[in-house]
């Protein structure tokens, strides 16, 4: 029971220390969404050069989208004739990076890590992208006409209908669907606090959960006991995030909670750029529909420049004499506790209020194919 209740205290910690941030994040993202005009992506992701790779790099950092949630944008980007190696950019670039993720990740690691994240993050992204466009076009397969379908049958771990391609619950403004000033704001709230918010709202939780597990039960110097070798806690954190499913919001927390134990700065942002990017389900689909030698060029690039830029972190953090450990969260301990208390309850009953009216959403979806299909 002391052990149960140890747990919940510290998930209910990260959680608090995590929600005002996250409800900063997915307002920003709101703007974006309001802002930021639905054709201007394809608009400038054609080509094979490297200024379309740096567009797509750029353009995808800030939006929060998971790794599962972004494949059908980049498909619809790829279809409207989008280069290989813009959209590969903009698939690596927004998953492993988002206003929200980095608003957590200066409440809960340090600015340094803050700035390093999206960096590193976009420099992966145009390393892939310009690997990609080395490609010949015959390695990269045309997407089939039943894309779909395999998304909605493989891309578990998704809960909205943005991860399944379609049944949106808001179109998008376009040129095609002029609105005010006013209602394309309010259109931008409605998606980041429903659909994108459906979409890693559940994961978000999980990654509290799983942070404090962390917190409670690894014993304080287990990386220093274990994994002391610099590169070799690298290789593990990098083992880990490839095959898992963990978005880049709820990778802080879990990362945050591991430099609790001991872990490497270099280490956790191998496991902040590799777990959120890349996940078993991506992997498959992405197999499937840009072929095996795209997905190898998405894989080696992350694994590779992961690898890298945490040797790099590592070598930072030691030439400013900053000593990440000791400053862990310091950003948001400065907020008073009833802004920290009252964001939570109002976070948790916006994931819940976003997950109802996705299954809505999802089970009018499915009977309009039933009657369709009938």
């Amino acid at each position: 029971m002391d052990l149960l209740l140890k747990f919940l205290a510290e998930s209910w910690h990260v959680f608090r220390q995590a929600a005002p941030f996250l409800l900063f994040g997915f307002f920003v993202a709101g703007l974006l969404r309001a802002l930021v005009p639905a054709d201007l992506l394809v608009r400038h992701f054609g080509g094979r050069g490297l200024v379309s790779v740096l567009k797509g790099a750029l353009l995808g950092a800030p939006l929060p989208l998971c790794s599962c949630g972004v494949l059908p944008a980049a498909m619809g980007l790829r279809r409207q004739g989008a280069g290989a190696g813009a959209t590969t950019a903009f698939m690596i670039a927004t998953p492993e990076t988002g206003v929200d993720s980095l608003a957590v990740t200066y409440a809960l690691i340090d600015p340094i890590m803050t700035v390093l994240r999206p960096i590193a993050a976009v420099f992966t992204a145009v390393v892939a992208g310009l690997a990609a466009n080395l490609l010949p076009e015959r390695f990269i397969p045309a997407l089939r006409p039943a894309l779909r379908p395999v998304l909605k049958a493989e891309g578990a771990g998704c809960a909205s209908g943005c991860c399944f391609g379609g049944c949106a619950t808001s179109a998008p403004i376009s040129p095609a669907n002029p609105a005010s000033m006013s209602a394309r704001l309010r259109e931008g709230q409605r998606h980041a606090f429903g659909e994108m918010l459906a979409d890693v709202g559940l994961w978000l939780v999980l990654g509290v959960l799983a942070a404090g597990a962390i917190s409670a039960f690894m014993p304080p110097s287990f990386f220093l006991d274990t994994l002391s070798g610099e590169f070799t806690s690298m290789l593990a954190m990098l083992l880990v995030g490839v095959p898992m499913y963990v978005c880049a919001s709820s990778s802080t927390p879990i990362a945050a909670s591991l430099l609790l134990k001991g872990l490497s700065p270099g280490a956790a942002l191998v496991f902040l750029l590799a777990g959120p990017a890349t996940n078993a389900t991506t992997i498959t689909v992405m197999a499937r529909t840009f072929g095996p030698a795209l997905t190898g060029v998405y894989v080696a690039s992350i694994a590779a420049c992961s690898l890298v830029f945490g040797l790099l972190a590592n070598r930072i953090y030691a030439a400013l004499g900053f000593d990440i450990h000791a400053v862990l969260g310091s950003v948001a301990e400065t907020l008073p506790a009833w802004l920290e208390i009252a964001s939570s309850v109002l976070l948790v009953v916006l994931i819940l209020r976003a997950l109802l009216r996705s299954r809505q959403v999802h089970r009018a979806c499915a009977q309009g194919v039933a009657t369709t299909d009938a």
